[in-house]
């Protein structure tokens, strides 16, 4: 049963390079690599195709996880490029290994995954869609044991993986997915705990953590694709949400993917050290994510994003509030999405 693995890359050719060195050494025998380009400025498709060709080395920043790349996979790696027309025509070639897709614009994260899903649906062979970061880095059998525990639990729609950091490998950063309080519009970020401290039935979740999750083909053709609305954030959880009732969420502590978290646009951990790119999205996507879902929790999820704002303000953080609080305003504002720009094209 084929698999195709889904890989957003935008401005990170070497955090890219290093997920996809270590996507070639799966265990699993049949599955496609799909790179997904959000127009980026820093060359970073000549570089992952000078990787492709043997002619650049992918390289690990933490000394501990090399063995996930030791013995480069044999190059040259046959790849197809193709344009966000083509791929997304239904009538691209589908033998080749790994894929290269300009996007040709910044889409988001739905937008520019939603690229390599509508490429990936048109191959009637493929039946599981691996939407996987690219600042991340899988152990062999990451893929294998996602397909294994769906093809066995036909309910679940959505799968993670055991999320654990990058840069301290024993530290766990999400069993799959996390929950999520929909008076304030915060994602429940647990005690950090590590791996010999795992409880061996994890916490419920609401939504599949983002960096990893594979859905299978018939909770796209029935679900549709992600919300592209949100731009960023937000995604997973609206996904969770238009599943309910139809598809349960699923984890494997199996699988297991090594996470840098927020390499790309700055979101981090400590709420004070995240990038303004990430205040403007989160702050809107609260408020837009409510409306959709829960408008009877919009009067708390707004006092919570004023009171998140002024508190920057009391920090001198002029610049942060300003951004938090005009772009709460923006989602209060805008239209709630319907996901009509989402459905599978068959």
């Amino acid at each position: 049963m084929y698999s195709s693995v889904i890989v957003l890359n935008w401005n990170g050719w070497k955090d890219t390079i290093e997920c996809l060195e270590s996507l070639f050494r799966l265990d699993c025998p049949d599955f496609r690599v799909v790179v997904c380009d959000n127009a980026s400025a820093d060359g970073s498709m000549e570089k992952i195709k000078k990787w492709a060709r043997g002619d650049l080395l992918a390289e690990s920043a933490n000394p501990q996880l090399s063995y996930l790349l030791a013995h480069p996979f044999t190059k040259p790696i046959p790849h197809l490029e193709l344009t966000r027309e083509q791929a997304e025509s239904g009538s691209a070639a589908y033998e080749t290994r790994l894929v290269l897709i300009q996007n040709g614009a910044n889409l988001g994260f739905a937008g520019g995954n939603n690229v390599g899903l509508r490429y990936a649906l048109g191959d009637a062979n493929c039946q599981f869609f691996w939407l996987l970061n690219n600042d991340t880095v899988a152990e062999s059998d990451a893929l294998s044991a996602l397909v294994r525990l769906m093809q066995s639990r036909p309910e679940i729609g959505l799968c993670g993986s055991l999320n654990l950091s990058y840069y301290n490998p024993k530290q766990v950063q999400a069993q799959g997915g996390k929950r999520y309080c929909r008076w304030t519009a915060r994602v429940h970020t647990p005690p950090q705990c590590m791996v010999d401290e795992l409880d061996s039935y994890p916490a419920p979740m609401d939504f599949v953590n983002g960096a990893s999750m594979l859905a299978s083909r018939g909770f796209l053709e029935r679900i549709g694709l992600m919300e592209e609305s949100y731009f960023l954030y937000f995604e997973e959880l609206d996904w969770a949400m238009r599943a309910k009732g139809r598809f349960k969420l699923g984890y494997t502590h199996e699988s297991v993917i090594y996470h840098k978290e927020g390499a790309t646009i700055g979101s981090n951990l400590d709420r004070m050290k995240r990038s303004l790119l990430s205040e403007k999205y989160l702050s809107q996507n609260r408020v837009l994510f409510t409306k959709r879902f829960f408008p009877w929790a919009l009067p708390t999820v707004l006092a919570s994003v004023c009171l998140a704002a002024a508190h920057r303000l009391c920090l001198r953080d002029l610049k942060r509030a300003k951004t938090m609080f005009s772009f709460m305003l923006w989602g209060l504002m805008a239209h709630i999405p319907r996901s009509e720009k989402c459905e599978v094209r068959k």
